[in-house]
């Protein structure tokens, strides 16, 4: 491709809306620009870096087995009342947006869980078809509450999402791993250090999910990590380690006295300790009482230090407020353990209350606390759980080790469902090996594929601009002529080299444009291409091309000859 067509227009500054490199340097290098908030269009260069990443991913996938189709985008909303998801719709868990056309309501799809069952079911009768993996790359939509960071939070995006049927849970997960597998091939590919973290399943659904989570100094998510035992989650799925159930030993003195204080209008933790400013009191100090309902409608206390967010069971809730009636214990506001459990009412405490205390908590009177009370003595626990968001220094789960948080971008998520879409949407039914009537067991993957670009880009440029990895580089080689304009010669020996690199397969864009060699060589630096070779009268007189690395800044001399042979051999 020579410049002087390509439809690209680089810019020296940066968008004033532009907060990390990766947008900065996308746009600057004319790969994107911004439509709308969260909407962006590809130009050329930015579709041949896409197309890459595509190329890869549909590699990696074609390889492991699976087989690519094209969902509609359109969905019909009745799908998703089957589902039950319609109801999540405009949460944080499911932005979605609809459409009202003449044919009803239609859902700009988040996603194809309820399209590919409906889609794939009617076409598998038997066991014999099983298993199969059904794969797409294409647009998505959310209904982005705060998009940022240029391609890294869209309202639009394009995702390659998988989708695996299987006789049972057993096969199923086989499935998943096979996916799983390729998803750290097509990372490593991209030159990305993903981990795969153990996450919240959301509004998708499912008992085993993962993310892929890369390291990030923009990253808007943090993962749990122990560096001795290799343990990974996210922060919204990690819990802490600890033994629970006993005080710890050596604790507080066990005369330390029960006071009661009058607290009025001092519900909250900050509020309290403001109250006991002049002693030396920290959140720390205070227990944290959560009435809460579990799963089972089950009237609890939940217990966590007060310098402490609290991380709930799935499917667990807060009280609300007239539900604090029935409850005559538990005094909205200044509640505490104290005597709960003779109210009928299940006290649980985080591993972090193992410590005897003492501890500031409710006296489950209005506008009164209590100091000194001591675990144990004062209080007791029925269950110890993990009911906090990790931090750093917190137990490993599985070795006890301190853990430590990692901030980081998610590159992918993938779900084991289960029967949650087969087991309601129509068509889901086989005939299975006994001859009997199943249903299908199933998994979910999903790749931001237009996200990549920026991940990739953020860990691979510097203060020039951007430093393409070759698998997914626009172009192999930046190829310059240097005052071509002046120099006749200078053009004819560009002319041929650009011909002999495109006869032998090699991508080569080609800067025959009239501006100087400073412009130019700015150009070549932002756009990041991995390889910059200039053709100049000084060269020629030597007869050689100059051949320049952009992420090491090599520079060698190529004979003129044999640009081709040499090109191959450093590229080897």
């Amino acid at each position: 491709m020579r410049m002087s067509r390509l439809l690209v227009r680089t810019l020296r500054e940066a968008p004033a809306d532009a907060e990390v490199a990766s947008h900065q340097l996308l746009v600057r290098g004319g790969y994107i620009r911004r439509l709308a908030s969260g909407v962006y269009t590809f130009l050329p260069l930015g579709m041949r870096v896409l197309h890459n990443v595509e190329r890869i991913i549909r590699e990696e996938l074609d390889r492991s087995g699976c087989q690519e189709l094209l969902l509609p985008a359109l969905q019909p909303i009745e799908l998703w009342q089957v589902s039950g998801r319609a109801a999540l719709f405009g949460s944080d868990a499911l932005p979605a947006m609809t459409v009202d056309a003449r044919g009803g309501t239609f859902v700009l799809g988040p996603t194809h869980e309820e399209v590919v069952t409906v889609t794939v079911g009617p076409e598998v009768d038997s066991y014999r078809q099983l298993p199969l993996t059904v794969y797409q790359i294409q647009v998505k939509f959310r209904d982005e509450a705060r998009p940022r960071f240029g391609l890294l939070r869209t309202r639009e995006l394009i995702m390659a999402d998988a989708y695996s049927f299987d006789v049972d849970k057993e096969a199923m997960q086989e499935s998943y791993r096979t996916v799983f597998d390729a998803y750290l091939r097509i990372f490593d590919r991209l030159g990305l250090e993903a981990t795969p973290v153990e996450a919240a399943s959301g509004a998708i659904g499912g008992d085993v999910n993962h993310e892929f989570m890369v390291p990030s100094a923009v990253g808007e998510d943090h993962f749990v990590s122990c560096p001795a035992c290799g343990y990974a989650a996210n922060v919204e799925a990690a819990i802490r380690g600890g033994a629970g159930g006993a005080a710890t030993e050596g604790g507080a003195d066990g005369e330390v006295p029960v006071v009661e204080h009058h607290t009025p209008e001092r519900p909250g933790i900050d509020d309290v300790v403001a109250f006991f400013a002049g002693d030396g009191v920290t959140a720390a100090d205070l227990l944290k009482s959560m009435a809460v309902f579990d799963a089972e409608g089950r009237p609890s206390l939940v217990l966590l230090a007060g310098d402490r967010e609290a991380r709930l069971p799935d499917g667990w809730r807060l009280f609300e407020d007239d539900e604090f009636a029935d409850h005559s214990s538990l005094v909205k506001g200044y509640i505490g353990p104290t005597g709960q459990q003779e109210h009928g009412i299940r006290v649980i405490a985080d591993f972090g209350v193992a410590r005897p205390g003492p501890w500031i908590t409710g006296a489950n009177r209005q506008d009164r606390h209590v100091s000194g009370a001591l675990l144990g003595r004062d209080f007791a626990v029925d269950e110890w759980g993990s009911f906090v968001e990790v931090t750093t220094g917190d137990p490993c789960p599985r070795c006890g080790e301190p853990v430590g948080l990692v901030r980081s971008v998610e590159a992918a998520h993938t779900f084991q469902l289960g029967y949650k879409y087969s087991e309601v949407m129509p068509g889901s039914n086989f005939v299975a090996e006994d001859g009997s009537e199943a249903i299908f067991s199933m998994a979910c993957y999903g790749m931001g594929v237009s996200r990549l670009l920026a991940v990739v880009s953020e860990e691979n440029h510097d203060d020039r601009g951007l430093v393409w990895p070759a698998e997914v580089a626009p172009f192999q080689v930046h190829l310059a002529a240097l005052g071509a304009g002046r120099v006749p010669e200078v053009a004819m020996a560009a002319d041929q080299v650009y011909e002999r690199l495109t006869v032998a397969g090699v991508e080569v864009l080609y800067d025959d444009r009239d501006v100087s060699p400073g412009v130019k060589f700015a150009d070549a630096d932002l756009l990041g291409v991995p390889v910059r070779m200039l053709v100049g009268a000084k060269g020629l007189s030597r007869g050689v091309v100059e051949w320049r690395s952009r992420a090491t800044g090599e520079e060698r001399d190529l004979p003129l000859d044999a640009v081709v042979e040499e090109l191959a051999g450093l590229r080897s």
